[in-house]
């Protein structure tokens, strides 16, 4: 029975922790308390609590330790146990090792409660000097993040520790080449200074890795472009380097600078000397690739189609040599709106004019072009322009340009208005392009035709008024003769 009561004593104080971090696992204590035990790394701190618990001649015996600044740890009546300098686990194995050579069966447990809260002191080319809370797995950079300015150095940073020993750190090369040695644990009583940077510059284009870089004394465009950069990608032109320096004594708005370096070993990389806030940029063989223009009524490439386009555009597109214009239209179909006019579409190639039906290109799939594209050509496509007929009863009839939102008085006043002695109460007949009649009151669409009525009493009577007059006259002379004849 003795034996069953011990088995069950142990394994409540064996899962007692397991279950204590459950039912607090929402806790904040708990979680940091699950990473410290979890991390190899954690290191004793002043403040930690911890909990050690055992059993002794049939009693349960638990209590709590605090991590004192002489880091000498009383272990009940079993001796002290010196903390400095050692991990939660190093710990861990000594204060149950110390509590099992009195009691071998004891089930003895020390686990971390509360791991401690502590600040560090921050100053150097900050924002404002803070001191900042932490705890025993914040690393440099997490302390400072929120603080660094423009001018910060992230490679030159200073540690000062509680004994008055200065490290120097470089998170970058952490960052990099993960070099935690570079970005460690801080610990009480350090202060962090960071540095004021000397030279940022940034990289652009056929590097592997672009982006803005603080150099350390003695690197030039060779490490900005190797080391930082990670090198070239396959479609760097080292002909072509353009480095565009912030300051220079030559002009207040800066310079631009133009580089010829055959390979990385070239005396104009390996001497070239960087300054501080210099842009370069290695430009790309894709950018020697042909060019064809594309002008009038098109889009930028980007666009989705059927964005409004209000002004004629021009492009530049790339192409590859000998590319069919049937499949260079097609890979470029954004650009192309409902008032592209597609079938009356040309490219100019030097002198010569070429007529080009887009519109069969890009909705006739069988269709196929053998006009390839050339180097300069440039493509020239027209808006496409709608009509509005206005006949009848008017002074001017004839097809006018469609303007939107506007009713048939606008397109009858272009055409001069109606002719009121053929045209009575303004009466018209309105259609659309595929015959189908609209209101006065709806504006006109474009292709609509406006028939002005011929329907005034005045105008058919001119008409015919000749007609009969002749008829009444011939009549009354026939009456006439009549008479004098002594037929009546």
């Amino acid at each position: 029975m003795r034996k069953i009561l011990f088995s069950i004593f142990f394994l409540i104080i064996f899962l007692f922790p397991v279950f204590g971090e459950d039912l607090h696992k929402e806790d904040n204590q708990d979680y940091y308390a699950q990473l410290a035990v979890s991390n190899l790394d954690y290191m004793v701190t002043v403040g930690d609590i911890y909990r050690l618990s055992y059993s002794m001649s049939g009693s349960f015996v638990s209590y709590e330790i605090m991590v004192d600044s002489s880091y000498n740890m009383r272990i009940g009546n079993f001796g002290i146990v010196k903390a400095y300098g050692k991990s939660y686990i190093e710990l861990k194995k000594e204060v149950e090792s110390v509590v099992l050579k009195n009691f071998p069966m004891s089930g003895v447990q020390f686990v971390l409660v509360s791991p401690a809260l502590f600040t560090v002191k921050i100053t150097g080319e900050v924002s404002s000097t803070t001191e900042k809370k932490v705890w025993g797995l914040t690393r440099v950079s997490e302390a400072i993040q929120d603080l660094l300015t423009e001018y910060s150095s992230t490679r030159n940073i200073k540690i000062k520790s509680e004994n008055g020993k200065v490290k120097v750190v470089d998170l970058f090369k952490a960052k990099r080449n993960g070099d935690l040695s570079n970005n460690p644990y801080v610990r009480p009583g350090d202060e962090i200074i960071v540095q004021r940077m000397e030279r940022k510059v940034s990289i652009s284009g056929e590097v592997e890795r672009p982006g803005t870089y603080e150099l350390l004394p003695g690197e030039n465009l060779k490490e900005l472009v190797e080391k930082y950069g990670n090198g070239l990608t396959e479609f760097a032109d080292l002909s072509r380097i353009e480095i565009f320096r912030v300051k220079s004594d030559d002009s207040v708005s800066g310079q631009m600078l133009y580089l010829n370096a055959k390979s990385l070993e070239d005396e104009t990389l390996t001497g070239f000397n960087m300054q501080c806030y210099d842009s370069v940029k290695v430009m790309s063989f894709k950018n020697l690739k042909p060019v064809v223009f594309v002008e009038g009524a098109v889009l930028s490439d980007t666009n989705e189609s059927g964005t409004e386009l209000l002004s004629s555009n021009k492009l530049s597109l790339n192409f590859d040599y000998a590319m069919n214009y049937a499949f260079f239209v097609r890979n470029h179909r954004n650009i192309f709106t409902s008032v592209s006019d597609l079938k009356n579409a040309y490219i100019k190639r030097g002198q010569e004019i070429i007529s080009i039906d887009l519109e069969k290109i890009l909705y006739d799939s069988s269709y196929y072009s053998e006009l390839t594209v050339e180097n300069g050509d440039t493509l020239l496509v027209p808006f496409k322009q709608f009509f509005v007929t206005v006949s009848g009863a008017v002074n001017n009839p004839g097809r006018y340009p469609y303007i939107p939102d506007r009713t048939y008085e606008y397109y009858v006043g272009l055409a001069g208005g109606f002719i009121k002695s053929q045209n009575s109460g303004e009466a018209v007949s309105l259609t659309d392009s595929n015959g189908k009649h609209f209101s006065k009151k709806t504006f006109v669409p474009p292709e609509a035709m406006i028939e002005a009525k011929t329907n005034s009493f005045l105008y058919y009577f001119n008409q015919v008024g000749g007609v009969v007059t002749t008829l009444v006259s011939i009549v009354l002379s026939s009456l006439t003769l009549l008479v004098t004849l002594g037929v009546f």
